[in-house]
């Protein structure tokens, strides 16, 4: 090898250790700047009430300890379990739900499967507060209004736009084939759904179930409207009530910001590859 081919050889090795170092460096940059509003929540939610100002929110706590942590936790803890309930509940049913109906739609060749899929995804475009006054007088008349499970049922029916159209088109990548060698066999639309179907859709269920569970959990509008009752209120609403007529303190508002958006951030942590996975193995292509 000649000098000069080593020289170059060496030259672009330097290039890639730069350029390889200005991208950490910009992610880092970047990932500080979206971090900074978790820092100031999470380091004044430490303090007293007393050490919270305008002029020290960015600084340390004086003394360590749980500062407003463990009253938040108190106020918010029996709505942080109605939230649990709620969500867990509604994202598990909604999504089966969702994914029998795609599978029906996409693979069993119903009669106007496409504009009926149409129709449902439509769904997704109607904001919540055009429906409000209509669903309230609905649950009223089911007698769903004020409880948990009234706003279980409205999250299960206002997820399935998005449902269907992430498993209507994971659904999609499957080969008919495995449908029709069903049939042959003499399988029915449940049978091959759950023997074949359901096996297969766990990048669609971490896909839609993510989805499912950030909204519903971060849902405000459906718990203060559905929900007058406090006992039976989600934590996003409770969190609110933090925040007194004539006195915020602060440290408790910070601090409970944070308890309320533990669980999706441990969704994400946890399920986060996994959500990416079924994002580039077709659960959203087109």
């Amino acid at each position: 090898m000649s000098a000069h081919a080593l020289q170059t050889g060496q030259d672009s090795n330097i290039a890639q250790v730069v350029r390889r170092g200005l991208t950490y460096a910009l992610l880092i940059a970047l990932s500080a700047f979206f971090l900074m509003p978790v820092y100031m929540l999470f380091v004044n939610g430490l303090k007293s009430a007393r050490d919270v100002s305008v002029s020290d929110m960015w600084s340390l706590p004086r003394t360590i300890g749980i500062g407003g942590f463990a009253e938040a936790w108190e106020k918010l803890g029996p709505s942080f379990q109605n939230s649990l309930i709620m969500t867990g509940t509604a994202t598990i049913v909604s999504c089966l739900i969702g994914s029998l109906t795609a599978y029906i739609l996409t693979l069993w060749g119903v009669r106007f499967s496409r504009w009926i899929t149409v129709l449902i995804i439509f769904g997704m475009f109607i904001p919540y507060q055009s429906i409000i006054i209509p669903l309230t007088f609905l649950a009223q008349k089911l007698g769903l209004y004020g409880t948990i499970a009234g706003l279980i049922v409205v999250h299960v029916i206002y997820g399935q736009s998005v449902n269907i159209l992430v498993f209507g088109n994971y659904y999609r990548t499957i080969p008919k084939a495995l449908i029709e060698a069903a049939k042959v066999d003499g399988a029915g639309v449940l049978k091959t759904y759950f023997k074949i179907i359901l096996p297969l859709s766990a990048p669609g269920f971490v896909v839609a179930g993510i989805f499912q569970f950030t909204n519903i959990w971060n849902d405000f509008l459906f718990g203060v409207i559905l929900v007058p009752n406090p006992a039976a209120q989600p934590v996003t609403v409770a969190l609110s009530n933090l925040s007194g007529n004539y006195s915020v303190d602060w440290n408790v508002v910070m601090a409970g910001a944070i308890v309320a958006a533990l669980p999706t951030i441990l969704i994400y942590l946890v399920l986060g590859r996994y959500f990416v996975q079924g994002l580039t193995s077709g659960s959203v292509k087109s």
